[in-house]
């Protein structure tokens, strides 16, 4: 399964690759680690866009699953193939990045019309879209609810 998860919510300002997650991003980034959890997804890698706000969601994401994200510059913007950059990395692969690029990759990859929130997560495998979740879904996951 290949995981998409989009950033927090974020600062306001310049430069845009070094703006930092709100208190609110760091909570969606903590939802979607719990949301994880709750799923019982062991995830094998983590890819993330080089921007502070994706690489710190991506932190707070992983946590407690004993992966370390790595940076991958072609989840910093644009087109990419969620496929191609996760083969060989195990089964359960989580990327974390940015809009409009993971709606149009799962377009690409499921022929599904998505649109990820800030903090929303997605799951794709065997060309088809098999979760979509926006933060607050997330949360209530994390919690149990």
């Amino acid at each position: 399964m290949i995981w998409l998860l989009r950033h927090g919510d974020a600062e306001d300002g310049s430069p845009d690759a070094e703006r930092r997650l709100t208190a609110k991003g760091e909570r969606q980034a903590s939802a979607a680690a719990g949301a994880l959890g709750a799923l019982g997804v062991k995830l094998d890698a983590c890819l993330t866009s080089p921007r502070v706000r994706a690489a710190d969601t991506a932190r707070l994401a992983c946590a407690g699953q004993g992966v370390e994200p790595q940076v991958e510059e072609r989840l910093s913007g644009g087109p990419f193939d969620p496929i191609e950059l996760a083969l060989g990395l195990g089964d359960e692969v989580l990327l974390v990045g940015h809009e409009p690029d993971f709606s149009d990759a799962i377009a690409r990859v499921t022929g599904a019309r998505a649109k990820l929130k800030k903090g929303g997560l997605a799951a794709i495998a065997d060309g088809e879209l098999h979760l979509l979740v926006r933060p607050g879904e997330l949360k209530a996951m994390a919690r149990g609810n």
